[in-house]
């Protein structure tokens, strides 16, 4: 029981940091995309890695909450 509550508190922790990180990502396409001269390749890959934080984020919070059957 206490094993599972200290996992699920690194789950938690992990899951703040990696919203951290998709607002900044987020932050940082508005800003590459404010520019006139905007780095297609870069915004691109800003793009996929902010799809992949929001997958990985949706995974713990599936993780997290439990599923409920009515």
């Amino acid at each position: 029981m206490v094993a599972n509550d200290v996992g699920e508190l690194n789950e938690a922790s992990k899951l703040a940091q990696l919203r951290m990180e998709h607002r900044d990502l987020d932050a940082a396409i508005e800003a590459l995309t404010s520019t006139l001269a905007a780095d297609q390749l870069q915004l691109a890959r800003l793009k996929r890695r902010k799809l992949r934080l929001k997958d990985e984020i949706a995974l713990i919070e599936d993780h997290l909450v439990p599923d409920i059957i009515a």
